[in-house]
């Protein structure tokens, strides 16, 4: 079945973007289940389709921007309970290497979202800025610029960090 090769295909990858957006794990999985329910009533939304990782990315876009919508209106606290009940990385046996995560994550969920999209899908999805672009809906250099700014913003988060660990 079509739907059952998408999920199995592309519900990982799709998890883990909604999840660095949203930062919300409930939110990401209501996201990721609307996502597929479209897909399962419209099976032919995809015909046609050349990239259906970026189509799909595109729709996991939207909804995640819906969904950060509707959430705006509530406390701020959520956020940071999202941050500590999903993280984007494994527990490291090594003390260092989960330090290392845990500022990488605190980094990346400081981004403005559009930012944190951009980074996210270039750094752990390895997508090309045109591929990017045409998952958000966004011109090229935009794509481009919000990845510049998102890792500058990175960079200057972390810089401590590093100096730290720096010989």
């Amino acid at each position: 079945m079509q739907l059952e090769r998408l999920y199995d295909e592309h519900a990982d990858a799709l998890f883990g973007f909604l999840l660095n957006l949203t930062r919300s794990e409930a939110d990401t999985r209501d996201a990721l289940q609307e996502l597929f329910r479209r897909l399962a009533l419209r099976p032919t939304l995809l015909a046609g389709v050349c990239d259906e990782r970026g189509f799909l990315l595109r729709m996991a876009h939207n909804q995640a921007i819906d969904a950060i919508r509707r959430r705006a209106a509530r406390d701020r606290k959520h956020e940071f309970q999202a941050l500590e009940t999903g993280g984007l990385f494994a527990l490291a046996p090594d003390p260092d290497t989960q330090t290392f995560r845990a500022a990488l994550e605190a980094a990346l969920a400081e981004l403005p979202a559009d930012q944190r999209a951009v980074v996210h899908l270039k750094l752990w999805e390895g997508l090309t800025f045109e591929r990017i672009a045409d998952a958000l809906a966004i011109p090229l250099n935009t794509a481009a610029s919000r990845y510049r700014y998102g890792l500058d913003k990175m960079r200057e988060r972390l810089r401590p960090l590093y100096a730290e660990i720096q010989p």
